[in-house]
């Protein structure tokens, strides 16, 4: 029998719920955390989206109104053309699908050789004008990176809202009827994160990624006919919604220390803010999704706040001195680690 992974593996060490504190990240880094040549664009082109995930990090939902505009479409559309070494462009929201600029950004991305990613909530499909979106994913050949918190309905439907699990298992055949999970033109990515902390014995990183993978197969094949190519475990950072249910119950100091107590220098050196930059719909230029939440801005080496038109203006994606940093990258660093790409070691 398959187990739920409801109860991922827990530390060692708990912190008491009224910890102070704990050491600054920067501290616990031998060196300043600097950038490698940049070779990832993620783009969060708004807000907007169909789901108001408990865990979102991003604070999305149907009420916000927030995208890309036009202007910045192009500025985007220009840094792709003028800087070869970008590799993959990273769509994200809210819904990408949802905001100004979406297709426009694949079709440029995809023209020019880059690999996309989608970053899909798989329940966009079955909205009115979005019902073509597997085929349009399956004709630019975008690779596909979807959330599906566990394999089970009530686990998800408790993250992610009522039936989402069901229509998510709708999306996920929809992709695999074009080829999605068995051509290898075609990559179907599926993302797990841990349910949210309701006291500190409750704190835990994901499980192994490998062996949590082998499961998502087994039961999602046996049970519903679904095939998919790699699980991503991700952990839960303090930011957005998850920083706010950890605050209403009094978790928020505890759970930063637990991340802390875990951290894992073997991880440092693959942090996915080394070598991406982080765009959001205003133009604004950041290390990483995370910092783009917390309003932690990238800047140059003179300490100027950096923007996409900046970055023009500069003719250059290697303007950034050091990553900015704070106490919530102990969540990409503790146990195996955590990024936009899954487990780190």
């Amino acid at each position: 029998m398959v187990h739920a992974p409801s109860s991922p593996v827990a530390s060692n060490s708990l912190a008491s719920p009224t910890s102070d504190t704990c050491i600054p990240f920067d501290r616990q880094l031998s060196a300043p955390l600097t950038k490698q040549p940049i070779t990832t664009l993620q783009i969060n082109l708004g807000k907007k989206c169909n789901l108001a995930c408990t865990h979102c990090h991003v604070e999305a939902s149907p009420k916000r109104t927030e995208e890309l505009t036009p202007e910045i479409c192009e500025q985007l559309i220009e840094l792709i053309d003028r800087f070869p070494q970008i590799e993959t462009v990273d769509l994200t929201g809210g819904a990408p699908e949802m905001n100004y600029g979406f297709r426009p950004l694949v079709a440029a991305a995809r023209s020019r050789g880059k690999t996309v990613i989608v970053r899909s909530n798989l329940t966009i499909f079955a909205i009115d004008g979005y019902g073509d979106l597997p085929d349009y994913f399956a004709q630019q050949r975008v690779r596909v990176v979807a959330s599906l918190p566990c394999y089970l309905a009530d686990n998800v439907d408790k993250m992610r809202g009522s039936g989402v699990f069901d229509g998510s298992i709708r999306g996920l055949q929809q992709l695999n009827a074009l080829g999605y999970g068995s051509d290898p033109a075609l990559i179907l990515d599926l993302v797990y994160n841990p349910p949210l902390p309701i006291a500190p014995e409750k704190f835990a990183l994901p499980p192994a990624q490998a062996n949590l993978e082998a499961a998502y197969h087994d039961y999602l094949d046996r049970e519903f006919g679904v095939r998919f190519n790699h699980l991503l475990t991700i952990a839960n950072l303090p930011i957005g919604r998850t920083k706010h249910f950890l605050q209403r119950h009094g978790l928020d100091r505890a759970y930063t220390q637990f991340l802390a107590d875990n951290f894992n220098p073997a991880t440092v050196d693959g942090l996915m803010c080394r070598n991406q930059l982080s765009i959001d719909y205003l133009g604004n230029v950041f290390d990483c999704d995370f910092n783009q939440m917390e309003d932690l801005p990238a800047r140059d080496r003179a300490g100027q706040v950096l923007t996409v038109a900046r970055l023009l203006e500069l003719g250059t994606l290697e303007a950034i001195g050091c990553v900015g940093t704070a106490n919530f990258c102990y969540g990409c660093t503790a146990g195996a680690g955590s990024s936009c790409g899954g487990a780190l070691v």
